[in-house]
């Protein structure tokens, strides 16, 4: 008990200690190299972003900028993110430097909503005029779109003229083509928890939908029953009897082979697979409606008291200049959030049976995993 009160008060000691030491917002504390300002950017996520940081925006950005530089940190798969959002909060809160100027990670949303981001609208981020207002609006106020991803329906072109273009018409062909379609578990991977997630949503409202995307309502939950029960019925016209595989890759796996026809697959693996040949040109992808799969934009965002916000600010706006969403739609196969229409006719091309303009959200991170664990206990046939 001594060794732990002992431990305590040293750790005390210790937080004053870097308190009384921490760099206020206000003062001239911003980080400059050679005299530039220099905009410190976070990556929450894997090394393909890193390089598109790397290589498709910073060098562009600071030949544009000559008086700002830009340095770029990963944290891999975003194992951190907890630490950097309490450390955000910490800094807001003491208004102090929290050593970072723009955050391109799935923490950005959180920040946003706690309050923890510098505004972010056409006034502050002129890029954001060219991008859809709802994508904004559920950027929270603060998180700042600049790419996208959505679920497609892929399918074999030589077997299929005319991919189903509605969840109802897909539903029907699939079960007139026994052992032709299948999606992955959904807690294995997101393109079959897209799935999932549209069958259950054909049979609730939009606000019901929404509120599940929004919140946790584990009450409404209930109302999955006829939409779990598509799904279970769906399994003896699943390929081999019922079989689902384990993640998005295997997936792509069995399309490429053609074990399959068509399946739910993310549109990004699906356009770079193409690309390095490891997907064959006769598969094809489009998106349905009514509903469409679901879909998300990538949000970066600005914490409110950094020193260097403005230079950031400008960086950000700066990723949704038509040069730079160029380089995201052909490096990562990101959707751009502007207009296609503002893109090269080749990167309109590749995406426009994909439709980037409609991202339907999927549900809020407590609801999907309870609608796996439901999917675990009520659809499998195998």
């Amino acid at each position: 008990m001594k060794r732990l009160t002992t431990v305590v008060a040293l750790g005390a000691v210790t937080a004053l200690a870097l308190t009384g030491c921490a760099k206020k917002s206000g003062d001239d504390t911003a980080a400059s190299s050679g005299g530039k300002t220099t905009v410190r950017v976070l990556i929450s996520g894997d090394t393909n972003v890193q390089d598109l940081w790397d290589k498709g925006i910073v060098p562009g950005f600071e030949k544009a900028n000559p008086n700002i530089a830009v340095t770029v940190e990963l944290d891999l798969h975003g194992e951190h993110d907890s630490q950097n959002l309490a450390k955000m909060a910490a800094a807001v809160k003491g208004n102090s430097d929290s050593g970072m100027d723009l955050i391109d990670g799935g923490f950005v949303l959180q920040a946003a909503q706690a309050g923890f981001l510098a505004p972010a609208d056409p006034s502050t981020v002129p890029g954001l005029s060219d991008v859809p207002g709802d994508i904004i609006k559920a950027g929270g106020g603060g998180g700042i779109p600049y790419r996208g991803s959505s679920v497609l329906l892929a399918y074999n072109s030589t077997k299929v003229a005319k991919p189903p273009q509605t969840l109802d018409t897909l539903l029907a062909w699939i079960k007139a083509n026994k052992g032709q379609f299948t999606y992955n578990s959904p807690k294995s991977g997101g393109s079959g928890a897209s799935f999932v997630t549209t069958v259950l949503d054909k049979y609730l409202s939009p606000a019901d939908q929404q509120t599940l995307r929004t919140g946790y309502d584990q009450a409404l939950e209930s109302t999955w029953d006829k939409g779990f029960a598509e799904l279970k019925s769906l399994n003896q016209y699943v390929y081999q009897g019922g079989v689902y595989p384990n993640g998005n890759a295997q997936v792509l796996q069995l399309l490429s082979a053609g074990s399959i026809t068509m399946a739910p697959v993310w549109s990004d693996q699906f356009i770079s697979g193409q690309k390095t040949g490891q997907i064959p040109a006769t598969i094809k992808a489009t998106q349905i409606s009514d509903p469409s799969f679901t879909g998300g934009a990538a949000y970066l965002g600005i914490p409110k008291n950094s020193p260097n916000k403005a230079a950031a600010l400008k960086l950000a706006s700066y990723a949704l200049t038509p040069a730079v969403q160029n380089v995201i739609a052909t490096t990562i196969a990101g959707y751009p959030v502007i207009p296609l229409a503002k893109l090269p006719a080749q990167t309109q091309e590749i995406f426009k049976a994909a439709h980037p303009d409609t991202l339907r959200p999927t549900y809020f991170s407590q609801v999907t995993n309870d609608m796996n664990k439901a999917w675990d206990d009520k659809v499998p046939g195998k």
